[in-house]
């Protein structure tokens, strides 16, 4: 009997299994193709070179992958897209079949066009394949695609003749093409474009299954229309590489040498099934399957391949270099993906983390430096910090070392010392001013984290001069933290930026405010929690981020999404905070953000994702949340303790072994830790090794609906400990210039002595110390400085003027907060905006500027100009004209002169110019000034229809 009932067992589980989905069909790949996601839904293999997608919008900031789940029209089916970025770029050799009459017009204009209207009700797609039909032209078009190679299998109603449309001019701006015939069956040619790549070199060769009848060329031959008589059916290949035409024709014959769509889909996505097999999870909703195995493919989908099959690839320096030993990739997000993807590579995918490494020394051999944000072989330079070093760090950390270690290093330290981005400032003063560079606050915060990267790695390989100067280096985020508000803060002149407004957007943060840079000591936690005056006060912040209104003021940043008070997931600055609980004792409070975050932010959807995709990172951070832990601080060997979300997990190893985490008891209620336990024993930390995963075991969690205070025993760390800086002071005064006099002080974040100077001489021990304001009657040069024991701060220094002035202002405008400068004097404090408006001395307003200024008495004048800038890629445009009035009583005014713009409203840069009228020595007492503002963007911006800013500074009364 009981062999009975085990035999029927067996063929239940026998039955089970073979009914087991795959886990490419868990994948839902029209998640984030909606809201602002800006993923694309095409086929592609795993980190492929080929993204073979349909494109239903042609510009906008929710058409940067191609595709938007609103849209309704499909224009055609190019072979490169971008994963969920913010700036849009690729699209490129897109193809249109056609049963209809061959026309070389998109239709985006609303007239008759090469686009069809299609449904999703007959659209599908997987891991690996995509399928539509096309309603206007009556096609079923199926996509799949190998790593080089795009394959089109069109399917047209009997009697219908098939045709398809080729345009290389699609979407971004053309550099150069070719389009040629070399055969009935197989065109080439090649496609450079500029967008958000400078210069983008695309070559393809193409095949059809049938020859064609006809070809027909647009007048300049960059769109052709090819037909191929009565078909039921035409594929196309199309191979493509970035070296030459022979390239991706050699890529063709490697990869799809046949004919066979069916084989070649089973093979993409046989690829897929081994790459989404590396974590296996079981138990809970299908949803939550769905998600996360979706979640795994997007993180898998870049970087891409950029190597032909014969070893050669384009290098940074846009000649063509060969390695036949190596893969070489291209699309580094760093500065998204330094914080969960490449983290997650290096528990799933560690030989391509190698490779990816050596993919970027060479960049940095061929190019010149390590890249930022490297796409198509091009330094964009978006974004901030050089988290190059963090991908290379973390895994050298973590025994991920086939590279050239030394030549890393070297890499790394070049880096971190050239004069760029505002690294000039960071080196010299110890922090970025707001007057020196935007984004100074950011840029400051992200360099330190960068910084200690290079320190610890230099410490591991024995080079101490040069590891003491950068843990020296990582500190200088202290110099930017303002003890009275517990936020970090732009300065001007050594005083802080103000007024402050902490949920306020501006440029001294990247896509961001002060909330969500507030936290962003990735690598001295402690330090940030002796900082903010203890763990208490660091959890009450943490408290107070999740919990304050969720309203952003300042200026519109799309990017800020996904808030929970003013956390906002929906960006990446903020992916590391709900994990901060630990740090402080309070890991509960972790296992209940990580859970709400994890079961609010991400929805088997269209819109199923917060924010931006950007290359892996949203879908990253869900992968390894939903394994319970997560890399706080990439470059430290451990990960974070958080909550599981599934029931039980299987991570396959490439070492052969396989770690399981398992969640007992588990429930959408049960998000509370209770006990776990590691390889049978007790585990009480909130933290696991990466030596511990790699060696593989059994982590178990024992879960429940109550808070516990498990995991007490030892915190995570997060600490420098060597050559500990002391914060440079700050200075507080109303302006830097002053009629009569101006009180002065002097500040630190920590206790200590500081001495200072009004001479402009160094201060030392001697100098006078500071204990109450310091009262300025003439113009002075202040320098002060900290002293602690036998340590001291860097000097600060700072002008003060005094100024023989009877002016005053009143604006009758209203100017933006965040582009408040110094107030309501800034125009007639007689100091100068630099070439950014985005440096704090520019005032904007979003309206007309009218102002009198009172001179304090009937006086003769001779001209009075004032400053304004330009800058339109930022929407920010020259007044049309300026009108100046005159008036001795500041009640009736007399028109003086209008003087109108004579610089172009559409050439790009940042210029700035003074409006000048004359007053022939008439005596008057106000002057009243009116400036127009541009009004709205014009059709030909990128901005059309949006509000215009006038940016101005500094009045001059002569």
């Amino acid at each position: 009997m009981k062999f009975k009932i085990a035999l029927i067992l067996v063929v239940l589980f026998s039955a089970c299994q073979t009914t087991e989905k795959k886990l490419v069909e868990w994948v839902n790949p029209f998640i984030g193709t909606g809201g602002h996601g800006h993923t694309y839904p095409g086929a592609t293999s795993p980190f492929g070179m080929v993204q073979l997608s349909p494109d239903t919008r042609l510009d906008g900031w929710d058409g940067c992958g191609g595709y938007h789940y609103s849209d309704s029209i499909i224009y055609g089916f190019s072979h490169t897209h971008l994963s969920g970025t913010g700036v849009s770029d690729y699209a490129d050799v897109l193809l249109m079949p056609k049963s209809r009459k061959i026309t070389f017009h998109n239709g985006s204009d609303g007239k008759a066009g090469y686009r069809s209207s299609f449904s999703h009700q007959n659209e599908s797609a997987q891991a690996g394949y995509y399928q539509v039909y096309l309603s206007d032209e009556k096609v079923n078009v199926e996509l799949t695609a190998t790593s080089r190679v795009g394959f089109h299998n069109y399917h047209f109603e009997q009697g219908d003749t098939a045709k398809l449309i080729i345009d290389l001019k699609h979407r971004d701006k053309l550099i150069d093409a070719k389009l040629e015939v070399v055969d009935s069956v197989t065109l080439r040619g090649f496609r450079y474009s500029s967008q958000w790549a400078e210069e983008q070199r695309v070559h393809f060769y193409m095949r059809f299954s049938t020859p064609f009848k006809n070809i027909q060329f647009h007048t300049d031959s960059l769109i052709a229309g090819v037909s191929f008589g009565v078909q039921k059916n035409l594929k196309v290949k199309v191979a493509l590489s970035a070296v030459d035409m022979e390239g991706a024709q050699k890529n063709m014959e490697a990869e799809i040498p046949d004919w066979d769509f069916d084989k070649t889909r089973k093979l993409v996505q046989s690829n897929w099934e081994k790459e989404l097999g590396k974590i296996k999870v079981y138990g809970r909703s299908d949803e939550k399957k769905t998600i996360f195995y979706t979640a795994l493919y997007h993180s898998l989908l870049n970087p891409n391949l950029y190597i032909d099959v014969d070893g050669r690839y384009l290098g940074m320096d846009m000649n063509i270099h060969k390695d036949t030993t190596d893969n070489h990739y291209t699309v580094f997000s760093l500065w998204d993906t330094f914080r969960a993807t490449h983290p997650l590579f290096t528990l799933i995918d560690q030989k391509r983390t190698n490779s990816f490494i050596r993919t970027l020394l060479r960049q940095y051999k061929q190019g010149g430096k390590l890249p930022i944000w490297e796409l198509a072989a091009n330094y964009t330079n978006c974004m901030i910090g050089y988290h190059a070093i963090p991908v290379i760090v973390d895994a050298y950390m973590k025994g991920i070392k086939d590279y050239d270690t030394n030549l890393a290093m070297d890499a790394m330290v070049y880096s971190a010392y050239l004069d760029s981005e505002g690294l000039e400032f960071y080196k010299n003063n110890g922090f970025i001013a707001a007057s020196d560079e935007p984004e100074s606050v950011s840029k400051t915060l992200e360099y330190s984290y960068d910084d200690w990267c290079i320190a610890i790695m230099s410490d591991s390989l024995n080079k101490l001069d040069t590891a003491n100067i950068f843990y020296s280096r990582s500190q200088n985020y202290k110099n930017l933290f303002d003890p009275t508000t517990g936020f970090f803060r732009a300065k001007i002149n050594n005083s802080w930026f103000g007024p402050f407004v902490p949920d306020e957007v501006n440029y001294n943060y990247t896509e961001a405010n002060a909330w969500q840079y507030s936290m962003f000591v990735l690598h001295d936690i402690e330090g940030h929690i002796e900082l903010m005056g203890g763990k208490e006060k660091y959890a009450a912040h943490l408290d107070s981020l999740f919990s304050a209104d969720s309203r952003t003021s300042g200026r519109k940043q799309a990017d800020i999404t996904g808030l929970i008070g003013q956390y906002a997931h929906g960006n990446e600055p903020s992916h590391h905070m709900a994990y901060l609980y630990n740090y402080v004792n309070q890991p509960w409070k972790t296992q209940a953000r990580v859970r709400q975050i994890m079961e609010e932010q991400y929805q088997n959807s269209p819109d199923g994702l917060s924010g931006n995709e950007d290359c892996g990172q949203m879908s990253s951070w869900y992968v390894l949340s939903a394994m319970g832990i997560y890399s706080v601080t990439p470059g430290l060997d451990y990960y974070t303790i958080g909550t599981p979300l599934f029931d039980h997990i299987n991570l396959k190893l490439e070492n052969g072994k396989t770690f399981v985490i398992k969640a007992q008891k588990l429930s959408s209620i049960n998000k509370y830790i209770q006990s776990v336990t590691l390889n049978g024993m007790p585990y009480n930390k909130t933290y696991i090794k990466h030596s511990d995963i790699m060696r593989g075991g059994e982590l178990i969690f024992e879960m429940g609906y109550k808070e516990k205070q498990w995991g007490l025993e030892a915190s995570p760390r997060s600490t420098v400990q060597k050559n500990r800086i002391i914060p440079t002071p700050y200075f507080t005064a109303t302006s830097q210039t002053f009629k009569d006099t101006l009180f002065v002080s002097i500040a630190s974040a920590i206790e200590g002595e500081i001495r200072y100077t009004v001479d402009g001489s160094e201060p030392n021990l001697q100098s006078p110390l500071f204990e109450n304001k310091l009262l300025l009657q003439s113009d002075a040069t202040i320098k002060a400085k900290m002293f602690l024991g036998d340590k001291s701060s860097a000097t600060i220094s700072s002008e003060y003027f005094k100024i023989d002035d009877s002016r005053s202002i009143k604006i009758l405008s209203k100017y933006a907060n965040q582009y408040a400068a110094a107030g309501d004097n800034t125009l007639i404090d007689h100091l100068r905006g630099s070439g950014s408006y985005r440096t704090g001395r520019w005032q904007g307003y979003r309206e007309n500027i009218e102002l009198i200024v009172d001179i304090g008495e009937l006086k003769p004048v001779n001209s009075v100009s004032i400053g304004f800038l330009q800058d339109i890629k930022s929407w920010v445009f020259y007044p049309p004209k300026v009108t100046f009035f005159a008036s001795d009583d500041g009640v009736s005014f007399r028109e003086v002169a209008i003087v109108k713009n004579t610089f172009p409203d559409n050439k790009y840069g940042s210029f700035h110019q003074d409006y000048k009228a004359s007053f022939s020595r008439n005596k008057t007492q106000y002057i009243k000034i009116v400036a127009e503002n541009y009004g709205v963007c014009p059709d030909w911006h990128l901005g059309s229809g949006g509000t215009t800013w006038l940016f101005s500074d500094e009045i001059i009364i002569d």
